[in-house]
């Protein structure tokens, strides 16, 4: 691809946090591409004041400014869909990042054709998997449409050469609570994840100050608390009985997992570049949500449907971390997992103590757990005489492999 140069490109949306990134982003699309920038800050509940991006946009030059909530969106057509599915990503992610850039993504396509812009542009590196997301989703929702990496084309290749720029041009630079620049941090209503300074060291535990959403599990209350999840058609509808909607849901949830120092996370994954990274994350709601959704569909479903489920989970939750959300496959993995989800209704009770969630109980209108089949006391619905054909049924080709084998 042709590189592009000034002149190229007119009017470009920007994905825009207001943060040092961006803002170094922002000055230099003004100084290279000499274009209209049209910035996009999306409000997924990453839990900050979004005024101070558009002051910040507004004093860079900034003409068209959007600011939307999508919080209910997010949860609703996005986390949703990806919990019915039980998605984790090599066993233990849940995705809270993965799964947020498709809609940011969308949104900035929908902002480009409504503003007649001609580009988009992420703050994506070139070495990590945001890249991909951002723009596997741009190009799968307008094909025609022109991409800047910055991260990909400029020479500021270090985090001393972007804080030169900062100072250089005025671009005031956050600091953490030990005067240093913060750890690399993303946060939206499902999670956040940390990642950079000491953690790049595997060896090494995360410092208890970074922790935003959840008490460290040894403060935690000395008693355990219980809560109640209701589903219906596999999405989350009440906590503790009270109904809510998505956005609202998972924000009750995060709040009592968090109490309770429930949804840490530290692992090294497997990058779709093809490094491996060490991060650390929170996502309490969400692992209250995914185990109480397994622990209803456990009642609900037939063995074979949710063996199939079981066997395409890792396949679906790869295609999420991958950036593959607009993809057919997805698409098509989407409506298999959603037919499943028709009786997926009940409730489940999550005991919560120190930094642990356990199943404590689970209740549907639709269980096909049959007491009456199950129980060890006398029935008169099994006869278990019938097992023994069973058994000799399926030990046939065993015994006639053992056979052959004399």
């Amino acid at each position: 691809m042709a590189k592009k140069t000034k002149g190229d490109i007119k009017k470009v949306v920007l994905a825009y946090s207001g943060g040092l990134d961006t803002s170094i982003i922002l000055r230099w699309l003004q100084e290279t591409y000499g274009c209209e920038v049209v910035t996009f800050t999306a409000d997924i509940g990453q839990g900050e004041e979004l005024e101070p991006a558009r002051k910040k946009a507004e004093m860079m030059g900034i003409k068209q400014i959007y600011i939307d909530d999508l919080k209910e969106e997010f949860v609703r057509d996005f986390v949703f869909p990806m919990m019915r599915a039980n998605a984790l990503y090599e066993g233990v992610y849940l995705l809270g990042t993965s799964i947020a850039r498709p809609l940011i993504a969308k949104r900035q396509i929908e902002i480009a054709q409504a503003t007649g812009a001609d580009a988009v542009c992420h703050g994506a590196t070139g070495k990590g998997n945001d890249q991909v997301r951002f723009e596997l989703t741009y190009y799968a929702l307008k094909p025609d449409i022109k991409v800047i990496a910055p991260w990909r084309e400029w020479d500021l290749s270090s985090r001393t050469k972007l804080l030169e720029y900062a100072e250089r041009h005025q671009i005031p630079i956050a600091k953490d609570k030990k005067g240093d620049a913060p750890y690399s941090m993303d946060a939206n209503l499902l999670h956040i994840s940390y990642e950079g300074k000491a953690l790049e060291d595997p060896w090494i535990e995360p410092d208890e100050d970074i922790w935003r959403l959840t008490v460290s599990p040894a403060k935690a209350p000395d008693r355990p608390d219980y809560v109640e999840i209701d589903f219906e058609k596999g999405d989350a509808v009440a906590v503790n009985g009270k109904r809510l909607s998505p956005a609202a849901l998972l924000a009750e949830l995060n709040a009592i997992a968090g109490r309770h120092g429930v949804g840490r996370v530290d692992l090294v994954e497997n990058r779709f570049v093809g490094m491996k990274s060490r991060g650390a994350y929170e996502t309490p709601g969400g692992t209250l949500l995914h185990m109480a959704h397994r622990a209803v569909e456990s009642l609900t479903l037939d063995r074979g449907a949710a063996h199939l489920k079981d066997e395409l989970m890792p396949r679906y939750a790869e295609l999420v971390y991958y950036g593959f959300w607009f993809a057919p496959e997805r698409l098509a993995l989407q409506a298999l997992i959603d037919q499943t989800q028709e009786r997926v209704s009940g409730t489940a009770r999550l005991k919560l103590f120190k930094g642990n969630a356990i199943v404590a109980g689970r209740k549907s209108p639709h269980s096909l757990y049959r007491l009456d089949y199950v129980t060890f006391e006398e029935d008169s619905v099994y006869d278990q005489h019938d097992a023994e054909g069973f058994i000799k049924l399926n030990a046939l080709r065993l015994r006639l492999g053992a056979m052959a084998k004399r």
